[in-house]
């Protein structure tokens, strides 16, 4: 099984004014990624607004990714693994989606806890153990904020068991928690892979023995996010830490009015394809515009 190692971004969706997808953009977004060196890319996860996005939309940006990636790997001859985003919070369509993902010949699929319904942790095992058997790697995604259920370490590492589980994006926030994953299931699965959810706790995460980040900040600032994990990898953390600390003001204002709002409005302020959000996003307020762009000088971004 793959093991995946590094920095990847969460990918935003590229809008045009009236809300359409700027597919375009997403190429050329998808492009500026891979020069800026990011280690993977996650598309069609909560950063690119996938609960407004229907499935055309999905499969022509899944189809217009593989290929972008492909060609790089072939004319590059490194490996960029596609992480495609598969969750839902019907058992069945997040099976379906897995297939897509399989079909699409990605690398793995993020499979995001069930949402809203609340499953017990029966519940959660059994739902896991269904997109298990499609037979692509998964990463487990636990984000409690969002889902409103948090998976427990002891559910972790039942479902850590299962076939083809590669790993978890731990985006639960609670740092004790994910050195339990580290101390109970990755020492027991050495390439059970631990990934950070959130840009700033990423260089803790590593120290403590992470693998690395799906990244918001690095649709933004790829080289950096890499540079920082590339580090934290080797055991230069002196080096990491004088990254995290020159982007920390950034971590904190890329959410300051929630993602993907925030790191939209900060690319399109320096130019890059963003473009707009869809109901039930806004932009963000003018206070939060004015907090973002002081971080971005504050950060030399």
């Amino acid at each position: 099984m793959i093991k995946l190692r590094g920095a990847f971004t969460a990918m935003i969706t590229p809008m045009k004014g009236d809300g359409s997808v700027d597919y375009e953009g997403f190429r050329k977004h998808i492009k500026n990624q891979l020069e800026g060196g990011i280690n993977g890319l996650v598309p069609l996860c909560t950063t690119s607004e996938t609960p407004t996005l229907d499935e055309d939309e999905e499969e022509k940006m899944i189809e217009i990714i593989m290929n972008e990636v492909r060609s790089w790997e072939k004319a590059k001859g490194v490996k960029v693994p596609v992480i495609i985003g598969a969750g839902s919070n019907n058992t069945r369509d997040a099976v379906r989606y897995t297939e897509r993902a399989k079909k699409a010949g990605a690398d793995a699929a993020l499979v995001v806890t069930p949402y809203y319904n609340k499953p017990s942790k029966e519940g959660l095992f059994r739902h896991f153990e269904a997109v298990s058997k499609v037979g692509i790697p998964i990463i487990v995604y636990n984000i409690q904020g969002r889902t409103g259920t948090n998976i427990p370490t002891d559910v972790l590492a039942r479902i850590a068991e299962l076939p083809n589980i590669a790993g978890v994006k731990e985006a639960s926030g609670n740092i004790n928690q994910m050195m339990e994953v580290i101390a109970q299931i990755k020492s027991k699965h050495p390439d059970f892979v631990v990934l950070s959810g959130d840009d700033g706790l990423t260089l803790p995460l590593m120290a403590a023995g992470g693998d690395g980040v799906i990244s918001v900040v690095s649709n933004l600032t790829p080289s950096l996010i890499t540079q920082m994990v590339d580090y934290s990898l080797k055991g230069d953390f002196d080096s990491a830490r004088k990254v995290h600390y020159r982007l920390l003001p950034f971590f904190k204002a890329a959410f300051v009015d929630g993602n993907p709002t925030s790191i939209k409005y900060a690319m399109n302020f320096k130019g890059l394809p963003a473009g707009a959000v869809r109901l039930p996003l806004v932009e963000v307020t003018e206070s939060a515009k004015k907090t973002i762009e002081a971080a971005l000088k504050e950060c030399n971004l």
